[in-house]
């Protein structure tokens, strides 16, 4: 009786701990994309990366490559930042000291862009390279740094709008534009707020966002790329799309611009509304007939000529690592249909039609974005940002489901 007993017992233990290991095996095999897999790509981006370290000239950054001509920047350039930060999530991911010391040498030029008022953009400078470097190695020459550059674009609020002002000088009194894409730099000002405890920076993202909320959007939940204010009333003058095919068009990049900042906007309020938003963009999204079937949009979801003109990878990195958020905070049926379309993307932009073998592609990770169209500017080219959104998506990948 007594072995019978403990036969039984150690049978119950061998179940209950086989149960186990089955529950934390179907947590993760919801997903055919597996950890090994998402190394080989974060490796192979680090590859690149160390290839196109010694391809940059000195004192400037990468911005796009044209015709066999790698194009670069000033750091006041709002792309400048993401080359940074592309090698801190690869350096996080490796520990290869080549990407941090490299970082270390580049980052240096965006110091000085801490006290830059003239742009709207720091968050996407200061925070995608400062804000990683702080968050992998904190430092109080940092967090300095990062909060002069929050109270730089602090400055560009005007309360009468309620908004940050995007595009154009801080005392211009005949119009004051806004752009969705400025919803992404509102990351920077939650971050000072929380390191300080200034309020103001904190009500003023949500201000902008609410205002955002109120101007941007149509009534299928597409946003307009441009909305043009009265600066001494707040006053809307008029809706504009400026990157877009039409000013009643959806704008690829933009919409997933405000994709990724309502649901950052969340996440830092816990406000109920903006989660609601995000959802709502991305329904849009996500149930537009013009959405190929591999995820990565046309440049414009309502461009003439669809299916016979140019995707954009760098709106599908970044509605890869916003999704990937969203998915962490909905509900179980709408996080699993967010992530079969990551997986779909991931594994699109991770095919050799848009990832760049190494050594090609002047050294960039993805290739086929569009950055200009309407002016013909770095169309189906490779750009730091498509890069940068497609290696912090498969790392939140990988932490999402603790591969």
């Amino acid at each position: 009786m007594k072995k019978l007993f403990h036969t039984t017992a150690v049978m119950v233990i061998f179940l209950f701990f086989l149960s186990c290991a089955t529950t934390k095996k179907q947590s993760t095999s919801n997903t055919d994309i597996s950890a090994k897999w998402i190394d080989k790509n974060l490796q192979d981006a680090a590859t690149q990366y160390k290839y196109f370290i010694t391809k940059i000239p000195e004192g400037v950054m990468p911005r796009s490559f044209t015709k066999d001509t790698l194009r670069t920047c000033p750091s006041e350039n709002w792309t400048a930042g993401f080359y940074p930060g592309t090698l801190l999530y690869l350096y996080e991911n490796t520990k290869d000291e080549v990407l941090f010391t490299e970082t270390l040498k580049k980052i240096k030029l965006m110091e000085k862009e801490q006290y830059n008022k003239g742009t709207h953009d720091l968050g996407f400078m200061m925070y995608c390279s400062y804000g990683n470097l702080n968050r992998i190695t904190p430092n109080e020459e940092y967090k300095k740094i990062l909060i002069n550059s929050a109270r730089s674009l602090a400055t560009r609020f005007n309360p009468a709008v309620g908004c940050i002002r995007s595009w154009g000088r801080s005392n211009d009194t005949s119009m004051f534009r806004v752009i969705i894409d400025n919803m992404m730099n509102l990351e920077l000002l939650f971050w000072a707020a929380k390191e300080t405890g200034d309020r103001l920076l904190y009500d003023i993202s949500v201000t902008h966002a609410n205002t955002t909320m109120k101007n941007h959007f149509r009534q299928d939940n597409s946003s307009y790329h441009v909305v043009v204010y009265n600066p001494q009333t707040g006053n809307v003058m008029k809706k504009e799309t400026a990157q877009g095919a039409a000013n009643e068009s959806a704008w690829a990049r933009g919409q997933l611009w405000g994709l990724y900042g309502y649901t950052l906007m969340y996440r830092e309020t816990k406000d109920k509304k903006y989660l609601d938003q995000a959802q709502r963009i991305a329904a849009f999204i996500l149930n537009n007939p013009n959405l190929p079937a591999d995820k990565i949009p046309y440049w414009d979801f309502n461009a003439p000529g669809i299916p016979n003109t140019f995707r954009d990878a760098s709106s599908a990195a970044i509605m890869a690592s916003a999704l990937i958020e969203l998915a962490g905070y909905s509900n179980p049926t709408l996080a699993k249909n967010y992530m079969s379309t990551v997986e779909i993307i991931l594994r699109t932009l991770s095919s050799p039609e848009y990832k760049a073998a190494i050594k090609e592609n002047g050294g960039f990770i993805l290739k086929h974005s569009v950055a200009h169209l309407p002016r013909n500017t770095e169309v189906d080219s490779p750009l730091p940002y498509a890069d940068y959104y497609y290696v912090e998506a498969m790392m939140r990948y990988k932490k999402y489901f603790r591969l």
